[in-house]
């Protein structure tokens, strides 16, 4: 039993804005009625258990963070550590003064992962680019993570077999082998990756490349991302289709990216690390801000959601499943680099990075991201994530919260940026700073709801009791650097910034439809592609205790 006391609590899924009030927990749940006057006598709900008591009178209380895309487990990450040899240990991490990681604080350890995040107050992360075949891979590491509650994302945008079903126009049998692999992996939910984009292809100069054909198939990426979105709302899956556009990183991604949420035309998408698909074509320069036009369509269409994928400056490393992409990164950096293709499935690559504020590019990259923060209206359909590792590490966060909040040090920080950069740039005449209501949305709330996670990112009764207590500062870089305490399932795991104790969390898993077995027609083409068996291929169920087991729509 806990009673945590007089905290100004920051719940907007249930319309409460800063008003001072208790939280009961009893059983890993947050509770009332009944339970809170059981607690409130000093006894937990009759059974005979005192309650413990934290007082927090005068400080912020929201519910755990939730960060619906970050990538924290499997192959790609392993690779990471290898390119980055000792960046692995759990230093305290810099402040603003620094780059903001360095050595030990941008692929850091499955057991440091899960400290780092919930010495912020976080309390739910989902892997953001899981293969099918290395699902085990990814499992194995989401299970070593301690303090969270993990799901992962399943590549599928250049699968072998969805292009192949998607070509053929059957998508009764598309949505069956769709719900085999995500029960087969213990996937969350459908990601997709440049899609068509990991198969060569012929270009034919349409706009962003949505209409070029894909060798060996009649379909364009413009078809996969229609049919995926189709059977994602088919299924009724609990999170919409999760897509890593076309063009990212090109002078063009803007346009590419317009005209995909188009392409939706009403239907639920989310679009990830949206800064990286936000450039236009900038004479004599690499690319300009393309964030205006995107902001407009999203402010305008709420069937949208978008996270953004803010990068920060120094070092990082990028892992993507746009295997082509970081063929091309390697030309830029001249550095490690490392590609693979994973049988019929997918790609990916790893390129460590810097971003730089004195060079053109880092600096935009950076005002870009904070210029679509700023643009898009509604904190409901626009995540915090930095793609981490990609634009730097999640322990990045507090420091980004500071610049939304804080006009006049973001102000500060831009001026010290590259000149023509910054010219190019709206954002010093952007005036908006980020409300606490409007960051426990953007890192809470709003990321569950779109996660379909009921009981996550608020702190209503029948909520889990994932609480994160903050003491108010000016500084917010500092207040959500370091919160008082982090309570996890019931739990206080966090004291002062530091983990006190460890616990592990749940793997969230989806409440997937009945459909028809796949196995008759599939086994046997699997024989002839994989070179592993079929039968070897599931993971079984039992394998994902414990775990939650979340509805569908």
């Amino acid at each position: 039993m806990l009673h945590i006391v007089g905290g100004n609590v920051y719940d907007p899924a249930n319309g409460v804005n800063g008003e001072v009030r208790d939280i009961y927990v009893s059983g890993g749940k947050i509770c009332d009625g009944e339970c809170a006057l059981g607690v409130g006598a000093g006894v937990g709900a009759g059974t005979g258990q005192r309650a413990e008591a934290i007082d927090a009178r005068g400080m912020v209380v929201m519910a755990g963070g939730v960060d619906l895309h970050s990538h924290i487990a499997g192959p790609k990450i392993n690779v990471g550590r290898t390119l980055c040899p000792g960046d692995h240990r759990m230093d305290p991490v810099p402040r603003s003064g620094s780059m903001r990681g360095g050595v030990g604080h941008i692929v850091p350890s499955t057991f440091v992962i899960g400290r780092r995040y919930a010495e912020m107050g976080y309390t739910t992360v989902m892997e953001a680019a899981g293969p099918p075949m290395e699902a085990r891979h990814v499992h194995e590491e989401l299970d070593d993570i301690p303090m969270l509650d993990t799901g992962m994302l399943l590549l599928m945008g250049n699968n072998h077999f969805v292009l192949s079903l998607i070509d053929a126009g059957d998508r009764e049998r598309l949505a069956d082998y769709v719900v085999f692999l995500l029960g087969s992996t213990g996937g969350y939910g459908i990601k997709a990756v440049n899609p068509g984009g990991g198969v060569n292809w012929r270009r034919r100069g349409n706009v962003g490349g949505l209409d070029d054909e894909i060798d060996g198939h009649q379909i364009t990426p413009r078809h996969i991302i229609d049919a995926l979105i189709d059977v994602n709302e088919e299924l009724r899956l609990p999170h919409p289709l999760h897509l890593h556009c076309n063009n990212l990183g090109q002078p063009t991604s803007a346009q590419t990216t317009l005209e995909t949420m188009r392409l939706a035309d009403g239907r639920p998408l989310h679009i990830t690390h949206l800064q990286f698909n936000a450039y236009g074509p900038k004479k004599g320069a690499p690319f300009a801000s393309g964030a205006q036009a995107l902001a407009d369509y999203v402010n305008t269409h709420p069937n949208i959601s978008v996270d953004v994928g803010q990068v920060v400056f120094g070092p990082a490393v990028t892992m993507t499943g746009d295997a082509p992409f970081q063929h091309s990164m390697l030309k830029l950096t001249r550095d490690r680099w490392t590609n693979k293709e994973i049988e019929m499935e997918t790609q990916s690559g790893v390129v460590p990075i810097a971003y730089s504020k004195n060079t053109y590019a880092g600096a935009t990259q950076w005002l870009i991201g904070l210029e679509l923060f700023l643009l898009l209206e509604d904190p409901w359909r626009a995540y915090l994530t930095t793609d981490s590792p990609n634009g730097g590490p999640f322990t990045a966060y507090p420091w980004v919260i500071r610049l939304l909040m804080d006009r006049s040090y973001r102000e500060e920080v831009a001026k010290t940026v590259n000149k023509k950069a910054l010219e190019a740039s709206c954002l010093l005449e952007l005036t908006r700073e980020y409300t606490l209501r409007e960051i426990a949305i953007i890192t809470r709330a709003g990321p569950a709801a779109r996660l379909g996670l009921r009981n996550k990112g608020h702190l209503g009764a029948g909520a889990d009791a994932d609480i994160a207590v903050y003491d108010p500062c000016s500084d917010r870089e500092a207040m959500f650097s370091r919160p008082r305490y982090v309570i996890k399932g019931g739990q206080v795991v966090v004291r002062d910034g530091q983990a006190i104790q460890e616990c592990f969390g749940r793997r969230l898993l989806p409440d997937l439809p009945a459909r028809d077995d796949v196995a008759s027609w599939l086994a046997p083409q699997f024989a002839q592609l994989y070179t592993i068996s079929f039968d070897n291929y599931r993971i079984d169920r039992e394998r994902f205790e414990p775990c939650e087991v979340v509805p569908c729509r």
